[in-house]
């Protein structure tokens, strides 16, 4: 193996799987949050670990429970700007054995550095799982490069995505996915998911009018509300792009993340679902006598005090989020003990201490989603989000009650209840706004 420049670095291990990182880039903090500063080509983002947890979990439960392709067939999985293929490398070495060789993976980026890493990386630490049988592929500019069965591209990202046939896509950019939707869309199979990221989060929440009119052609306004408004504004892009296309999407999971929003869907070809994206495209209107209320066609005195337009339908697939709990992230990223100590022997700088910290980050990535499953699967109409932060504004009271309290009063009135996944404390109910005043009040 010819080494690549500044190789080995530095070693860290996220999820189950070894990482080198530039020798420039410092240790990352035991709960690192928001972007990472870019030092040079090919860093890693450790903030990003727990988006990167989520889609091992969620193309493990594709292979586990058949919802993607017929049982035993192949998923040809595209990871459109993989950088040094962390991603890539988390999917070879922690999906299930049983599924492994059914995952055709390719890695594309037009970083020749940070191919060289990811190149190095597989060739260092071997997964030692058998590789998915490659089927013929479209004549390429450039020879991919393979290890492992897994082909790593270096063309815009674009070019990789109308190739064609992708059955996975992963959009991962820095800023913006708009320049990369269409092509991510066009490429993809007649049934397929799509993960998009967008850390332009400003842009998103309202912060960057400018930018969210111009990116997104969203309004938003900057409230408690303005972290599920961005989620809304991308999954609203993302369905209206589909449509055009003669697509619909399922939603099945969308979140904000601390420095940016990721939304994963299900994308299918249907001139029928397609033609009715319309039915979940609104906006958030702030009101007096609601904290707000989603409509199709607000009036322009309505848009003033509103955010859109953006989607207003369901934001998960209740049966795959449920699945999604802390036991399952840790049964399904934790390495064994053989293994950490393999590593530590090579170099890793890894005590008890980081064992807890990467526990807890794993449980962090995930926490409350398995719990809110089925009411962020409902229709965004059919459900009250509210801060708590809020409710002493709505109940005159001057107090916040106790969040758990709260859900315990709302689950004895019968109605669904839970915390949503968010930095913030929102609760999330089935329940009409003016019975969690009540509720609220009597807490």
């Amino acid at each position: 193996m010819q080494e690549p420049e500044g190789w080995p670095g530095n070693l860290w291990l996220e999820g189950a799987t070894l990482v080198h990182l530039p020798a420039e880039q410092p240790r990352p903090e035991a709960r690192p949050r928001g972007p990472a500063k870019r030092i040079g080509p090919g860093f890693l983002n450790p903030a990003m670990a727990p988006a990167r947890t989520r889609s091992v979990m969620l193309l493990a439960d594709a292979l586990e429970h058949d919802w993607l392709v017929p049982e035993g067939a192949p998923v040809r999985v595209l990871d459109a700007l993989c950088s040094t293929g962390v991603r890539i490398r988390r999917w070879r070495q922690e999906l299930p054995e049983a599924h492994i060789e059914r995952v055709v993976l390719t890695g594309n980026d037009l970083d020749a550095h940070a191919l060289d890493w990811a190149v190095a990386s597989f060739e260092t630490h071997p997964s030692g799982r058998p590789p998915a049988a490659r089927p013929e592929h479209r004549q390429h500019a450039v020879k991919p490069r393979e290890v492992e069965g897994v082909h790593l591209t270096e063309e815009d990202a674009r070019v990789a995505l109308l190739r064609g046939g992708w059955q996975w896509v992963d959009l991962d950019p820095f800023g913006s996915p708009m320049p990369f939707l269409d092509a991510a869309l066009q490429g993809m199979a007649r049934r397929g998911v799509l993960e998009v990221t967008a850390t332009d989060t400003a842009a998103l929440t309202g912060s960057s009018a400018a930018s969210g009119r111009r990116r997104y052609g969203f309004h938003g306004q900057v409230d408690h509300y303005a972290h599920d408004d961005a989620v809304r504004a991308l999954l609203g892009n993302v369905a209206l792009a589909a449509a055009r296309q003669d697509r619909e999407i399922t939603p099945l999971l969308a979140l904000f993340d601390g420095h940016h929003v990721r939304v994963s869907v299900m994308v299918r070809t249907s001139k029928t679902g397609a033609s009715a994206v319309h039915d979940h495209i609104g906006w958030r209107i702030r009101e007096a006598d609601v904290p707000y209320r989603f409509v199709r066609h607000p009036t322009p005195e309505e848009t003033e005090r509103g955010s859109g337009p953006m989607w207003t339908g369901p934001l998960w697939h209740a049966d795959i989020a449920g699945r999604m709990t802390e036991g399952n992230a840790l049964a399904l990223t934790t390495p064994d003990d053989s293994a950490l100590d393999m590593w530590r022997s090579k170099g890793l700088q890894w005590d008890e201490a980081d064992v807890e910290h990467a526990a807890r980050e794993t449980v962090r990535g995930v926490r409350h989603i398995a719990e809110a499953s089925d009411l962020m699967a409902m229709d965004g109409k059919d459900t009250t989000l509210l801060n708590l932060d809020d409710l002493p504004r709505w109940t005159g009271t001057g107090k916040t009650p106790r969040l758990q309290r709260l859900l315990d009063a709302l689950h004895a009135e019968g109605f669904a209840a839970a915390r949503a996944p968010d930095l913030n404390p929102f609760v999330i109910t089935d329940a009409p706004f003016d019975a969690v005043v009540n509720a609220a009040r009597a807490v």
